[in-house]
């Protein structure tokens, strides 16, 4: 088969996984594209199924999905997509090309507002260049990381096909780039205005949470009585960085907090059935085996 037309196969493939009804094959599809899209990297420009805007590169695992699906983490995107409304903010720690950024800039219009940080200077000026693409002028990009007090992290990066891994984690494996970043409490690079209009805070640091919950600790009392926060947990990672996940829980219930567990799965072939019928985040009772993205509501109830 000529090249031309294996690749109008792998984007009539594409085509058919991102925009035709029902499910059939789609799961094994996904995989065999993914897959493809790695072995094959490419730069495009490509528009979400919210219809925002995106310069993306397939050979990392989020921009690969974005090309791929047109989303990323449909369970989390439907969840903002009912949490978010015009004049609310939002803070995304941890933003890397932008994506749920430029979601939030959307949904909360210009009577809202967007707080973005992001400790790697090379995601820092992605997700400049995205939110310019969309025309996001209510967000505060900033690059700055974040941890329980001052200090200088030095972050890891194992593998170049995922990117957002960047991970101030020790590791003793190979390296596929690194970078040193000044590191400041939640509570004092959001400003006080930012900190009491936000409606949902989402956390994904790879490792850092306890720091970051703890760096947001003194404040969480001003936030509003709606408001949630998301956070990626990694029980694993977090204690190599002396920190404990059981902590982090006794930590948010004592301020009045419920944790809640939001399916997410980073295979490619779960995606079709996530966005056929994404699920919400449900209530959770026991200890954390492994990665979860946890919401920590005020709401107590079994399902948000």
């Amino acid at each position: 088969m000529g090249k031309p037309a294996a690749e109008f196969l792998t984007e009539a493939a594409r085509w058919y996984v991102r925009y035709a009804p029902g499910r059939l094959e789609k799961a094994p599809l996904s995989r065999l594209l993914s897959e493809h899209f790695t072995r094959n990297p490419g730069r495009h420009t490509v528009t979400t199924r919210t219809g925002a805007v995106f310069e993306v590169d397939t050979e990392d695992l989020i921009q690969r999905y974005l090309y791929l699906f047109g989303v990323w983490e449909p369970h989390m995107t439907n969840w903002l997509t009912r949490r978010l409304r015009p004049g609310d903010g939002f803070v995304d720690v941890g933003a890397n090309i932008g994506y749920f950024s430029v979601l939030a800039s959307r949904l909360v219009g210009g009577a809202g507002a967007v707080t973005a940080l992001e400790a790697s200077p090379r995601f820092h000026r992605q997700a400049l260049r995205n939110l310019r693409l969309n025309h996001c002028t209510n967000v505060r990009a900033v690059n700055a990381a974040v941890a329980a007090e001052h200090e200088t992290l030095r972050f890891t990066l194992a593998s170049s096909r995922n990117l957002g891994a960047n991970s101030a984690v020790p590791w003793d494996g190979p390296v596929a780039s690194s970078f040193e970043a000044d590191a400041e409490p939640l509570a004092q690079l959001l400003r006080p205005d930012e900190i009491e209009r936000a409606r949902v805070i989402k956390i994904d640091v790879e490792g850092g949470e306890g720091a970051a919950i703890r760096g947001l600790e003194p404040v969480l009392g001003r936030l509003r009585p709606d408001a949630e926060i998301a956070v990626e947990v990694a029980p694993d990672r977090m204690a190599r960085l002396g920190d404990d996940a059981a902590e982090l829980l006794r930590t948010m219930r004592g301020h009045g907090f419920h944790p809640y567990r939001l399916t997410n799965s980073y295979r490619a072939g779960s995606y079709p059935a996530a966005l056929h019928a994404p699920h919400p985040p449900r209530r959770w009772h026991g200890p954390l085996p492994a990665v979860s993205d946890l919401v920590f509501s005020r709401t107590d109830a079994e399902v948000l």
